[in-house]
């Protein structure tokens, strides 16, 4: 299993047209999560929350929790 591996920032960045050279990582998957994380600090404006780092805290925590669901689900399968 891969592990996740972060950006370095945009300025570090290069790339083969399919994967950052630098992070690894491909570029539909970098863009993906680009606009997944727009999508997120979207909301929190559309909601004007008063509190961001306690909404970022929520979502990390609900994002590991799901994940772990999800994987022993899929392990468990037949």
């Amino acid at each position: 299993m891969p592990l996740f591996a972060p950006c370095q920032g945009k300025t570090a960045c290069r790339d083969d047209g399919q994967r950052c050279l630098t992070c690894g990582r491909s570029l539909a998957e970098i863009g993906a999560l680009r606009g997944l994380i727009g999508q997120l600090a979207d909301l929190a404006i559309e909601n004007d929350y008063g509190n961001p780092g306690q909404y970022v805290e929520y979502v990390a925590t609900r994002l590991q929790k799901v994940i772990a669901h999800r994987q022993k689900a899929s392990h468990a399968a037949p």
